[in-house]
């Protein structure tokens, strides 16, 4: 066959109109590399395509109004993540299913998210994932080491997704990942002529490409790479990652640079400048690489909670901790409620700690563990923790009382 008579089999092309022609193994038949390219893409949304019909999207408010029903307080941060992921999956259903002509590849956009310990980031993307229903998987980035070091490789993240999708690749291609301490592997100075760290600026680049998105080669059966290990193809283009940090130190940095732009306003302008929006350059100044922070254009401030906020934390959540104990109580057929004066004590006690909500269950914990303990074998069935004194104490129904602290 000459090639003047090439036709491509799909479109009918001609040589003419056609660059490059594959030929079937026989030779008879051929297919041009433009139809090649729209065969690829067929194969790439299909892989999408029953994730992003599963159900309908939610609107930003939508998204709002579930974040508000499990977390207090955090109302920028959980606009601006409402948005963002918002968008995100619009931008997925708009790439697999936009027929344009003149349709523009729309690119994600990744978060992170800035606050203090026990601020609320993780419960944030968790809850995300759980309103969205899509896979989520975490990871803390100090245990991330680049590739040929003793920890765990930087995909093995998506082989958590991968697995907590029940090994579905499409579902995990359309998955959340968060990886929390993110301002751990920032650059710890700008000497570059002093060895490479591997839990530093390499980790950075390592996560560069997944996080962009590219096609990662994951472990089936593990989250550790072997030697001659199954693995399958994962294409991270479309998983929206959450990075998550305390970045001790970032509050000097945006202060000086409000300073610096603000010379003749008020005082208490220059006071307030830690409420200035944080700027690429300031997580560059901070340690964190150009390219990495490219990767991360949705950038939140979450505020430390006050008082208020842990009170409301310990009753107001459809799963707040109050309802938690109560329910597992209820399991034994026990009743128990705890008095506003105890839920101000725990509160008090937990910004005294100084680790945001997470120590609110930790002084639960250790308050209602004689309860725990002795309640289950016992003819008690209702009892209150109360507090008197700044001291917390059990009531029993037979108004017997115990204190229990110190």
């Amino acid at each position: 066959m000459q090639k003047s008579d090439m036709i491509c089999s799909f479109c009918g092309r001609g040589q003419e109109n056609v660059k490059k022609f594959i030929a079937s193994p026989n030779g008879n038949s051929f297919i041009c590399e433009d139809c090649i390219a729209i065969c690829g893409d067929i194969i790439k949304n299909d892989d999408i395509k029953p994730v992003a019909e599963a159900k309908k999207l939610l609107l930003p408010k939508e998204i709002k109004q579930h974040l508000d029903d499990y977390i207090i307080g955090q109302d920028e941060a959980k606009r601006v993540l409402s948005v963002a992921v918002y968008n995100h999956y619009k931008k997925i259903r708009y790439n697999v299913f936009s027929r344009s002509k003149n349709k523009i590849e729309l690119d994600k956009s990744n978060i992170l998210l800035v606050g203090p310990t026990g601020s609320g980031k993780t419960l944030l993307a968790k809850t995300l994932a759980k309103i969205l229903d899509v896979p989520f998987a975490m990871c803390d980035a100090t245990t991330l080491t680049e590739a040929g070091y003793v920890g765990d490789d930087v995909e093995s993240v998506l082989s958590k997704l991968l697995a907590n999708s029940g090994g579905d690749i499409k579902k995990a291609q359309t998955g959340i990942i968060y990886i929390d301490e993110i301002d751990k592997i920032a650059k710890k100075n700008e000497n570059r002529n002093l060895p490479k760290d591997p839990a530093g600026e390499g980790v950075q680049q390592a996560l560069l490409k997944i996080i962009e998105g590219t096609i990662a080669n994951v472990p089936i059966q593990s989250t550790r790479r072997t030697p001659y290990q199954e693995t399958v193809a994962l294409d991270t283009s479309q998983i929206l990652f959450i990075c998550g940090g305390a970045f001790v130190g970032l509050d000097k940095i945006v202060d000086e640079r409000g300073k610096n732009h603000n010379l003749g306003f008020s005082k208490k302008l220059e006071e307030n400048c830690l409420n200035f929006a944080i700027l690429p350059q300031d997580l560059i100044k901070f340690g964190l690489i150009p390219e990495f922070v490219g990767r991360l254009p949705v950038v939140s401030r979450l505020q430390k909670l006050t008082s208020q906020d842990l009170q409301d934390i310990l009753t107001k959540p459809k799963n707040s901790i109050i309802k938690q104990y109560q329910e597992m109580m209820k399991i034994d057929g026990i009743s128990f409620d705890a008095s506003q004066d105890a839920i101000e004590e725990i509160a008090r006690e937990a910004s005294n700690l100084g680790d945001g909500a997470r120590g609110l269950r930790t002084i639960l914990e250790n308050n209602l563990l004689d309860a725990m303990y002795d309640l289950p074998s016992s003819n008690i069935k209702k009892f209150e923790l109360d507090a008197k004194n700044k001291k917390l104490l059990l009531k029993y129904e037979n108004n017997s009382s115990i204190s229990v602290q110190s």
